[in-house]
């Protein structure tokens, strides 16, 4: 049986990590539009380094990761709240507790998680 105390602990950590994150990501997504709409450089072939489109995408993507990981780290409080954090939503079966600890907001063991079929580790 894990200690699910701590894993709340962590998961609220987490969740407040990437609460003070998404302000600063959307920030940047905002500069990148409005420097790619108030520039007539060629972007694509500035020799200065990393372009306003590389910059933008890189800030889209980290948004769209922590969001999503923030819905996963919301979905296991709830799991720590109802009492079934820390098993397997498709199979039931406890995660391993070096599993939580890498990913606490994870829902699935590994066979799951991987796509594997079966039970265990």
């Amino acid at each position: 049986m894990v200690d699910v105390e701590k894993f709340r602990i962590l998961l609220v950590a987490e969740r407040d990590r990437k609460l003070s994150l998404l302000p600063s990501l959307r920030d940047d997504i905002s500069s990148a539009n409005a420097a790619r709409q108030n520039s007539n450089v060629d972007d694509e072939h500035d020799p200065e380094g990393a372009t306003i489109a590389f910059e933008l995408s890189q800030a889209a993507a980290l948004l769209r990761q922590s969001t999503a990981t923030l819905g996963q780290v919301e979905s296991a409080l709830a799991r720590t709240a109802d009492g079934s954090y820390g098993y397997c939503e498709i199979c039931g079966e406890p995660i391993v507790e070096a599993r939580l600890e890498a990913r606490p907001w994870t829902a699935f063991c590994i066979d799951h998680a991987s796509g594997k079929t079966g039970h265990g580790v």
